[in-house]
């Protein structure tokens, strides 16, 4: 499970290197500036992206949907298609046993893209979010892509109405910090991701910030991140590493964070957490609840 979570965190660290959000034609051109290329609207799509799964269904492409990789958990339509395809090392043949006229990917480290094209099999790559106008931007561009282009709409509107709802009058004490758990290696995240440019919107700040040059993906060690003493802790590993409030508060050293003497260790869940999707609206309220809890 640890090498799953690693091989996700070197994946999504390795996607916001390119900024792009492309639809690649079957003779393999792109074009990161034009996103509305005239396709015929999909019939048999396969996505190797849970988030983008998540967003498809939620713009009412569900129906058009053949067949789903392994870490797309969400919606129950998508589980109970029964597919588990490979996003991190894709099986081109078991892909195209699908007969799909549409793949979606999050990034293209297999060269998924140029491998597709020789069977005249079309490719969108929607990169990790960095923010949260890039997560509206990709829900938008799904809708054209698959002829949903009203129903794409009315998403991103339900989600700005869900967010600015949610941190309406939420301001964190000024000087509140927060460590960002990936896993329990201490893996985290920077202000320069999806994630931290939410916490950044409700007055956090980043105990990572400038930790290592070039990374927003870095491994913090326990005698930095116990001296750092973050106000808040956010554990994005409780599914995948069963971690919890209890289990942080029994590490060495760890008791006389702030964050565990004042109760503020916050529980997240792992899927939700990781993707920039639909349910992003969940997330922000939780993060919202629990700044305004802050004494």
């Amino acid at each position: 499970m640890k090498k799953q979570l690693r091989t996700s965190v070197r994946a999504f660290a390795a996607a916001l290197a390119v900024s792009s959000i492309t639809l690649v034609t079957a003779c393999g051109s792109s074009s990161s500036s034009d996103t509305t290329v005239a396709v015929d609207t999909p019939q048999r799509i396969v996505s190797l992206s849970a988030t983008a799964t998540e967003m498809l269904y939620a713009i009412g492409a569900g129906s058009q949907v053949v067949a789903v990789d392994e870490y797309s958990n969400y919606p129950a339509e998508a589980v109970a298609l029964g597919t588990k395809l490979n996003a991190f090392e894709p099986n081109i043949e078991a892909i195209a046993a699908y007969t799909p006229d549409l793949v979606i990917i999050s990034n293209d480290m297999s060269s998924v893209t140029e491998r597709l094209a020789d069977l005249d099999i079309k490719v969108w790559v929607g990169t990790a979010a960095a923010t949260i106008d890039d997560a509206y931007a990709q829900i938008t561009q799904l809708g054209e892509a698959t002829g949903h282009v009203d129903e794409a709409a009315q998403v991103v509107e339900t989600i700005k109405d869900g967010i600015s709802a949610a941190v309406d009058g939420v301001k964190a004490p000024a000087g509140t910090s927060y460590f960002y758990e990936l896993d329990n290696t201490y893996y985290t995240v920077t202000s320069n991701t999806f994630i931290g440019s939410l916490m950044a919107s409700l007055g956090l700040t980043n105990i990572a910030d400038g930790v290592e040059s070039g990374n927003d993906y870095p491994q913090l060690n326990a005698e930095a991140l116990i001296k750092s003493n973050p106000s808040m802790i956010f554990l994005a590993d409780t599914k995948c590493c069963a971690q919890s409030a209890a289990t942080v508060a029994a590490r060495p050293g760890w008791t006389a964070i702030a964050a565990i003497t004042n109760n503020a260790v916050v529980e997240l869940d792992d899927d939700i957490s990781s993707r920039w999707g639909p349910r992003v609206v969940d997330l922000v309220k939780q993060i919202a609840a629990t700044v305004k809890a802050l004494k």
